[in-house]
């Protein structure tokens, strides 16, 4: 086995690991299942990577996005080592090219996402890979009590049977005691597991609550008294750009994100922050899982989170370079009542859910006993609409449908453009009847892109546009032309929501939602909302000391960084030397001098008895001068 710090050494060009980094790696190496609390930014990544490349063998990484996926795997072949991955949207060709990188190339890293491991195809295929470590990113997703459960993680179960002796780690960076033990349970952790919990305080980040009834003025304010790029997160898509515009209309630069962008959009304004081009992110939280922005100075929040967990996690992308940065909360007299509500409405009266799940198999075509393992394009505004139903009783019916694992609602999966060449060569250079935009489009595709003529492959319409100086409408019209003659097959891009049937159809009066999906979840996000609120609206402790008890942090203690910190250390009383040093430092910034009374009364009216007793023993030892009303350092 090979030597991890020489492994750490030569790919990483670091000499020694973080706290907890090595105990789990030798916990991993020794073939002990393994559960890792690592907060944001506490390196996750170095350690699975190191103790793959340490055991020599394949590494199945399961992650819950393909930009997270992405992302890890361009920085491992940076780093000289091979990795590759799969996900939903590869055509067959990239799929059959990734096995066979796999397979030759001896890859030692296999990133998927969960749906994955559905394809009975893909587990035949893994069994004769042989991996020798399994590992569970953002590995609260399996729990159900966690605050995003993801019922596709519950696929990751079928590992264990097909491969039982084969270590398995699980990392996230949130989890509560009880989450943890779930996730233990849910992936059936053997004897011997161990849990390995880094402290969730981050020392250079200032946690700060701000009452506020003027919030957009309110972020502008903090904006323009802070430096260094920033994040202010919202709860929904349309305050994005409003908020963003109102902030660069003050003269900052900024600019907006979220999930309903197209992703030539979405990856622009991203490259654009992370370069530091643009400052200030408004981002709804589909933003920053993944980013690596180390210098982010400030974070806020604009509306209040609803579970301790979600506002861990986002204000944890804030100062990873472990410079001084600030997390902000900005909240409202409304906020309180605002959370209470949301949590109701996600509960919906069982009627409603069961009525959802009826419909949509209506909609979708579904006949009792069909549908079992499929995944359907699903139009949710088409679908309300045909129903008269409100979005906001269906995705909530949808989610605990999904809970219950009767459906899962996949929200706007991204579909990039894709076509293959109908003809051959030949054929292709005595097609006639082409206008000249087609003709242009073909051609300039035909120098872009390989492969067209074997496999539909993945095209980009803007790019396309952007290469011929025309507009990306014209290059979506000469597709169309070139598909209706049959030139092509062209699948333009779509971000449609789908339906998952994990099951076949069932009759609505054998559908049911259980106490543990119903029930108990309302009691849990309740006491997530609860906390939420109390870290917000109690200013009687620390708010870093209530956060970290919330997540199980044995013996926590005041940061000494917060609002509340900060405003206990201001009215503490000073000490003698404490007093002495700001009246040196007060007469420190004044060559010239202080008069008598205005420097007794420099920390305050109420130590103007003490300070004078100090001073008339500094002119004593003569450490002062005192000319006139005049006192100054000797």
């Amino acid at each position: 086995m090979a030597d991890i710090h020489a492994i750490l050494k030569r790919h990483w060009g670091y000499d020694s690991f973080r706290p907890l980094q090595e105990d789990i790696i030798n916990a991993v190496l020794g073939g002990r299942d393994t559960l890792g609390l690592m907060p944001t930014g506490g390196g996750k990544s170095i350690v699975f990577q190191v103790a793959g490349l340490a055991l020599d063998t394949l590494t199945l990484v399961i992650s819950p996005l393909v930009s997270l996926m992405k992302d890890q795997v361009d920085n491992l072949r940076r780093h000289r080592v091979k990795a590759v991955y799969f996900h939903s949207g590869m055509t067959s060709r990239e799929t059959r090219l990734a096995w066979e990188r796999l397979v030759n190339d001896r890859a030692r890293f296999l990133y998927i996402a969960p749906e994955r491991l559905q394809s009975e195809r893909f587990m035949t295929e893994l069994r004769n890979l042989k991996p020798g470590l399994i590992v569970v990113d953002e590995a609260h997703c399996i729990s159900q009590w966690g605050y995003d459960f993801r019922p596709s993680f519950m696929n990751i179960k079928k590992l264990r049977k097909v491969f039982p002796k084969v270590t398995m780690l699980a990392l996230t960076a949130t989890a509560t005691p009880a989450v943890a033990a779930d996730i233990r349970k849910q992936l059936e952790f053997r004897q011997g597991n161990q849990t390995f919990q880094m402290s969730f305080s981050r020392h250079n980040i200032s946690y700060v609550v701000r009452r506020s009834d003027m919030k957009i003025r309110d972020v502008v304010d903090i904006l323009q008294r802070t430096k260094g790029s920033a994040i202010v997160y919202v709860r929904n898509r349309k305050r994005t750009r409003e908020l963003a515009e109102y902030i660069l209309q003050t003269g900052i630069s900024a600019t907006y994100y979220h999930a309903g962008l197209e992703f030539e959009e979405k990856e622009s304004r991203q490259n654009s922050w992370k370069k530091g081009e643009t400052r200030v992110m408004v981002a709804t939280n589909a933003f920053g899982m993944g980013i690596d922005k180390s210098d982010v100075r400030i974070v806020i929040h604009y509306d209040i989170p609803p579970s301790l967990e979600e506002y861990y996690q986002e204000a944890g992308r804030v100062g990873r370079d472990g410079a001084p940065s600030y997390a902000v909360l900005l909240f409202g007299n409304h906020d309180k009542s605002t959370l209470r509500r949301h949590l109701t409405m996600e509960f919906p009266d069982r009627e409603d859910i069961l009525r959802v799940y009826e419909r949509v198999c209506i909609f979708l075509g579904l006949a009792v006993g069909e549908g079992a393992d499929h995944v359907y394009e699903f139009n949710l505004d088409r679908f309300a609409e045909t129903f008269r139903m409100r979005p906001e009783i269906i995705l909530p019916a949808l989610r605990m449908l999904g809970r219950a694992g009767y459906m899962e609602y996949i929200d706007e999966r991204e579909n990039s453009a894709r076509m293959k060449i109908l003809l051959s060569r030949e054929e292709l250079y005595h097609v006639h009847g082409l206008s000249r935009t087609a003709d242009k489009v073909l051609a300039k595709i035909l120098r872009l892109y390989t492969g067209l003529f074997i496999d539909y492959v993945f095209i980009n319409e803007k790019r396309v546009g952007s290469e011929l100086l025309i507009e990306e409408k014209e290059v979506y019209a000469a597709l169309l032309e070139l598909a209706r003659l049959k030139v092509i097959s062209y699948v333009p891009r779509s971000r449609t929501p789908h339906i998952y049937m994990p099951t076949s159809r069932e009759e609505r009066r054998w559908v049911q939602i259980g106490r543990a999906v119903y029930e108990d979840r309302f009691k849990i996000q309740e006491k997530r909302v609860e906390a939420m609120i109390d870290y917000a609206a109690n200013d009687d402790g620390c708010r870093v000391e209530r956060m970290l008890a919330y997540f199980g942090e044995p013996r926590p203690r005041p940061c000494g960084k917060c609002d509340i910190c900060r405003s206990h250390a201001a009215h503490a009383p000073l000490s003698d030397r404490e007093l002495t040093a700001k009246l040196v430092a007060y007469l420190e910034a004044r060559p010239r001098g202080a008069r008598y009374e205005v420097l007794l009364s420099c920390a305050g009216t109420s130590y103007s008895v003490r300070a004078a007793s100090i001073v008339a023993h500094m002119l004593q030892e003569g450490f002062l001068t005192m000319e006139g009303p005049y006192v100054s350092l000797h």
